[in-house]
Parts: C-alpha cells; structure tokens; sequence
C-alpha cells in the first residue's frame, strides 16, 4: 500500500529506558519494546508494566509512537496471560503489538479489535498473498522478511492491502525468521520463544564461520526505500547499547530527512556504533552469492567502546497549568505543553467549605506541580490557580486530579471492555492415522518398491517433480518455503505442470502459499513452518482451510496430545532454511548433493538443496518414536522425513514401525520435543 510522498516512519530499537531516550532524542518517529514475557529478545532487560506506561507516556508526549512485541510463539496455557498482558497494554496507551502466533492473532482480533496489530517477521511474509493474509487475519502492518530485494520490496508495497515494515540496520539471522530450529532442537533454547543461543555464530567445518552473517546495512539505499513507499524502516537491536540506538537512529534520521544515501564517513560511524567487520546490503541487491560473511573482532569491539557516548537523560516536556476551584462544581484542571501543541482538561471532585483553614492558591499551585518521576515540568510559578475563598480539596483529590491530566496528557488512559477468551470449535479427525512423507532425495524415491504403499501421502519438493529427474509423480508436492515475488509465476509455472501430472495435495509452510495451492486446485496441507503450539492456532489454519495441521517439533508428546495434529515420528527435522547457497560456497556447485555442516565435535548436520539454490540444514540426530507408537497414538496423523536414507533403509523404517521396534544401537535420536540423547 503506497503512502504517497509521505518519509517512512524510522522505527527504533529499546531494550531498557535509557535506550528508548536516547532513540527519542536522537529522532525516532516510534520506539519498539519488549516486555518481561512474550518477547523474542527474552535476554534483553525489557520493561515491566510500570516502565512500559512510563515509556508511553515519555513517547507519546514527545510524538513519538510505541510499540510493543509479543512476538514469541506460546504454549496453550500461555495464551490467556498473553491476551491479559495486551489488554494492559492497550488501556496504558501503546499504540501497536508486534505479533507472530496466529492463535494469539485470532483470539485478541476478538477480545480487543480496538488494538492495531502488526505481523512480525517471524510469520514469514515473503510475497502479496501473504501480506494480504494477515492483513485478513487483522494485522494492518506487516514486517517483510528481511532477504527480500529491493525490487520485490517495492512490488510487494505497491499491491499488498496492508502498511509495509521492512528492517534498515542491524543483525541479520542466516536462517529465515521463524524458521529456525536449531537453537531449540539442539541446544534446548529456542529461538521461536526468545531464547536463541545463536548456533549460528559458531565454527563448523573446522574452524570456519560460514553461518556467521555481517550485519544489515540499507544507509546507501534510502532514496529507493523511500521510493518504494514503505510505511516503516526498522533498525534492530534490542539487545544494543543507547549510544548504539543513538548514534544509528540519528544517522537515518538524518539520511531520511534529507533524502540520500549514506556517505563513506557516515558508514564509518555506522560500523564504529557496532559491526561484524563491516556491513551487507547483498540481499537488498539481489546478489546473496556476494560475501556476505562476517564476525566480530576485537578491534570491532574496541571501535564501539570508543564510540561510546556516555550516559542519556530524560528529557522532560515543559507544561503550564490552570486550576479552577469553585463550589458546587468539580475541580478542573488543564495541562498544556509550553509549545502549546496539547492540551487537556480533566474534572475531579468537588471542593468543600473548609471546616478549619482553606485552601491557598499556594497550597494548590505547590501540589499540582509535584510532577515527580513523570516526563513533564512543571513549575509552581507555571501554575494559574482560580479558587473561592474558604474552600478545601484534600491532598489526595489534588493528587488524582494531577495524575489524570498526566495520564490525559500522554495518552495513557483507555478502557478496554473485558470481553471473553472465545471458545475453539470442535476438533476435526478427518485425516486420523493418515500418514504422510516427503522424500528429498530423487534415486530413494524413484526406486521405492512395497514400502510407497505404507503412506497415504507423498511429497516431492515442487522444484523436483520438473526438473527431469523425477520419473513417476507423486501424489502430493511440497511448496518452496520461500517464494519472493518475482518467483511468484515460476512457482506458478511448476503447479500447473504438478496438478496436470495427477498430484492432488500440497504441502504449504506460510499464509503466502495457500492461494497459490487453491488455484491450482491442491488440498493444502499446513507444514511444521506454521509453528503450531496452542490450540487456537490449529483453530486459526482450521478456518483457513487447513485441518489437522502438522504440529511444531518444539512441542512435548504431552502438550502436542493435547492439541491433535499431524506430528513429525520419524526423520531428520530442519533446522535451517538459508537464503544463501552454502552447499556452493563450501564445497561448489559440482557438490550439490549430500554434503553438510561438521560442528566443533565433528557432529554432522546435512545439508540439501531448495528451490532457487536456497539450502536446507538438517538436524543431526534422527527423531525416532517407532517404540511410542501407542503412547503417541492420539496425534492424529503421522509424517515422516527422508533425507539421506535409501530405499533399503525406508524399507526398513517401514518394517520397524510395523512392529514397534526401538531405533538401532549407536543412532542419535531426539524425542518428540525433547533435546537429542544418544541412544
């Protein structure tokens, strides 16, 4: 949706208040947040509710929006802390949640459709299809993923119904946003919940840092940003200092303003502030071939802490006040800004004869302007006061009135009706014991004999069944994880040739790919890359068509029971969905087969190749739950995941599941929600 000849909106970071001053003084049109729970920097200091009215008050005063991220993906028994958490959040004022899980979306679309909502880009929105789902869903902003060229930005903005947010400055995750697990299936922290231990930026292949991404940087792009007529240009780093918030957030103000690019010394003080040995703006270019890696130094390290700026303090908004007094009416009082930009009235209770002494106009002015720790000034001398002789007000009436006008004043003061959490609809059984796979692997499928009856459904990624490889079809196709813009028609392109092939289901991963199924006339079946972990998301993809969705691996046998699905019981899961074609950079093109990542203990993760040269990163350990079958008998459906196995080895899965046998000896495998152990 294009605004015109109107800037984008410069959205800054703030892990404490000393950030979100110094984002406030150095130009921010609004300020992002997180609060103690449900936020996807769960390491970042964040704010309680008392810091979080603060910062609306200190924004709002200031003219600057705040918002406020909830983007972790929650448990069933989070949920109702989750929408209490943001019903607070709407009555103190905050302008905007920042949210990914779709069951979250759908109960506070019903219980508080007052509160603007924006898709985070953990929901994954590459493409219109996409931006015009969770502009359905009732998000009027969406964050683009952060590997679209400038190109699709800019198509993207020009047809979607909703606003358009898109990340300017800061760390770049090599795996699209939620879409990684490796820190969770792993090392037990998960990324989808805040927790990441950033696997990432660690050595594999002996010593090497090819995960490791250099940090965003779009300073020399803003003409075309501007251009492209996104609402909203995002700088991350939550977990950053203030003198980075500051020193960053004015740079692209002033970049902004003026409208242009960056300049080389401008770029020096960009990388002073923080860098991985420099910056990227390949994805942006359309070129992630280019060298896109990059760790910090020490001497990025000592550039920042001699860039340091000291510390950042509250700038307060200098007010005058006006108090009437009068018997037989309310109290009234009026704050106005000494720009005299606002203004606001508020009535309290009613004076009364004074029994002993009155009231002073004194007495009242000294009292109104206790402004304490709020972000306005006030000065006795600031205060007009119109009062009635023998009359009296009680210190506390004084202090309800000052406070009202204060909350008045920065626009922390809403109602929000209670209404009740909605109840989910009936499950639906209709795909109970179906079994599903999807092979990665051409010659393993090609040469599948008996065990192909096993699955009700086979998937072949979409990409394999035209690239001449493929020699029978299968009966279902797995959409790209990814699908930009402009590969919008070659995806097109290769449904036609699947539904005129006979196949019949699709396996889709985001909101963008469902229409693209329909068209083509393929029952869509939800993918692990919903990341489904309550319920209400299971509801949420109900309503859209897709029934019995596969659950997250992240989940517990217990709490995946509890909400019925399509569960992952056999295979390696993927942990990583790159951008970047790691396979040709490690080992070249001529490799683009079964290669992988060795870690520090020689631990192997392979690797396989998705459309358009994207890669896949697999999890070392092997999920196995063959031995739990009738423990695990109420998920639903089952799904299996073939990568490196052969058709002897398939095989031999199928006949183990048969009978129940328990994974061979010396076969790393990971429960069903659990971190791996060796078996």
């Amino acid at each position: 949706m294009k605004r015109g000849d109107r800037l984008p909106e410069l959205l800054a970071p703030a892990g404490d208040f000393e950030c979100l001053i110094a984002a406030v003084a150095a130009g921010a049109d609004a300020v992002y947040v997180g609060g103690k729970s449900y936020s996807a920097r769960a390491y970042a200091k964040n704010f309680d509710i008392e810091e979080l009215e603060r910062a609306v008050a200190y924004c709002h005063l200031h003219g600057v929006r705040l918002y406020v991220t909830l983007n972790t993906l929650l448990y069933g028994r989070e949920l109702e802390g989750a929408v209490e958490f943001a019903r607070r959040l709407y009555e103190i004022g905050v302008d905007a949640l920042i949210i990914a899980d779709l069951g979250l979306i759908r109960v506070l679309r019903e219980v508080l459709p007052e509160l603007e909502l924006h898709a985070s880009t953990q929901m994954s929105v590459h493409n219109t299809d996409g931006a015009d789902a969770a502009y359905d869903l009732g998000c009027t902003r969406v964050v683009l993923a952060r590997e679209l060229s400038g190109r699709d930005i800019a198509a993207v903005t020009e047809a979607c119904k909703p606003e358009v947010e898109v990340f300017l400055h800061g760390a770049l995750c090599v795996c699209h946003s939620g879409q990684c697990l490796f820190s969770s299936l792993v090392g037990g922290r998960s990324g989808n919940r805040g927790e990441c231990a950033q696997p990432c930026r660690l050595p594999y292949n002996g010593g090497k840092y090819p995960l490791s991404l250099s940090d965003l940087s779009l300073a020399r792009h803003i003409p075309e940003l501007i251009a492209s007529g996104v609402a909203s240009l995002k700088i991350e780093g939550r977990m950053k200092s203030p003198s980075y918030v500051y020193t960053v957030t004015s740079i692209y103000r002033r970049l902004l303003d003026e409208k242009r690019g960056s300049t080389k010394a401008e770029d020096t003080e960009l990388m002073r502030a923080f860098s991985r040995g420099g910056f990227t703006d390949a994805y942006f270019r359309a070129h992630p071939e280019e060298k896109m890696t990059g760790v910090r130094s020490e001497s990025d390290k000592a550039d920042s802490r001699a860039a340091e700026l000291g510390e950042f303090a509250m700038q307060r908004v200098p007010v005058s006040a006006k108090v009437s007094l009068r018997l037989g009416a309310p109290a009234e009082l009026i704050l106005t800004t000494k720009d005299s930009k606002k203004s606001v009235k508020v009535l309290g209770d009613e004076p009364v004869v004074a029994r002993t002494s009155a009231l002073t106009a004194s007495d009242v002015a000294a009292r109104i302007a206790k402004m304490g720790n709020t972000c306005l000034e006030l000065s006795a001398s600031d205060v007009e006061v119109e009062l009635d002789e023998g009359i009296n007000l009680s210190p506390a009436a004084l202090n309800a009135l000052r406070r009202s006008a204060v909350a008045s004043l920065a626009g922390t003061c809403r109602t929000a009706p209670v209404r009740p959490i909605p109840s989910l609809p009936a499950p639906k059984h209709g795909a109970k014991g179906q079994r599903t796979a999807i092979f990665y692997r051409m010659n393993t499928y090609n040469r599948l004999g008996r065990a192909a009856d096993y699955f009700d459904v086979i998937f072949l990624p979409l990409w394999r069944l035209t690239d001449g490889e493929c020699r029978r079809a299968p009966s279902g196709v797995a959409m790209p994880p990814v699908i930009m813009e402009s590969e919008v028609a070659e995806v097109e392109r290769m449904l036609g040739a699947a539904r005129e092939a006979g196949v019949k289901y699709a396996l889709v991963g985001n909101l963008g790919q469902l229409k693209l199924a329909e068209k083509y006339g393929l029952s869509p079946i939800a993918d692990f890359r919903f990341n489904v972990m309550n319920s209400y998301t299971a509801a949420a993809l109900s309503e859209l068509g897709l029934d019995v969705p596969m659950l997250s691996p992240e989940l517990t046998s217990r709490e995946a029971a509890a909400i019925g699905g399509r569960e992952i019981v056999y295979g390696r899961i993927p942990l990583m969905l790159t951008e970047r074609c790691f396979m040709r950079d490690l080992y070249g093109c001529r490799s683009c087969s079964e290669v992988g990542l060795s870690d520090r203990r020689g631990v192997e993760f392979p690797m396989v190749r998705e459309f358009e040269h994207r890669n896949l990163i697999f999890n070392s350990a092997m999920t196995y739950v063959a031995d739990k079958r009738a423990e695990l008998a109420s998920f639903g459906a089952e799904h299996y995941i073939f990568t490196t196995e052969t058709a002897e080895d398939v095989e031999a899965v199928v006949r183990a599941y048969k009978t129940g046998a328990p994974a061979p000896a010396g076969v790393a495998i990971r429960r069903i929600g659990r971190r791996e152990a060796k078996k």
